[in-house]
């Protein structure tokens, strides 16, 4: 059976595919409670049976960013998610997110340029 160069993962490009993924799960148990609180990085990297270093170096090279980047951008999605299709408050939407509703607030602002409170609104019309 013949493979294409297109059929063939490189080793870094299923490191990186196989962290995005564990992402999802991971955010999805958190915030269906199966699972307490996120993990960090190191965390993540030994489940996925690879040194902390090696995770970042690879999904920074394949992706030109750090991997808390998109664990950060995953988790925006999320709360994007659920204030525009819930009626949870910010601040239940904040902790089960396991965030401070303040510092969530600060944190969803970096990521889209408005407060949680202003994207809801804007998502309503």
């Amino acid at each position: 059976m013949s493979e294409t160069n297109n059929d063939i993962l490189t080793r870094g490009e299923e490191i990186t595919q196989t962290y995005f993924q564990f992402l999802d799960k991971h955010i999805a148990d958190v915030i269906s409670g199966t699972v307490s609180d996120f993990m960090e990085i190191n965390q993540i990297a030994g489940e996925l049976f690879i040194t902390h270093k090696h995770l970042t170096d690879t999904v920074q090279k394949e992706t030109g960013n750090h991997p808390c980047y998109f664990y950060d951008l995953k988790i925006i999605e999320q709360a994007k998610q659920m204030l525009s299709e819930t009626d949870k408050s910010v601040s239940g939407i904040a902790r089960i997110l396991t965030y401070d509703p303040s510092n969530f607030s600060k944190f969803f602002k970096k990521f889209t340029g408005q407060t949680p409170g202003k994207f809801r609104k804007g998502t309503n019309r």
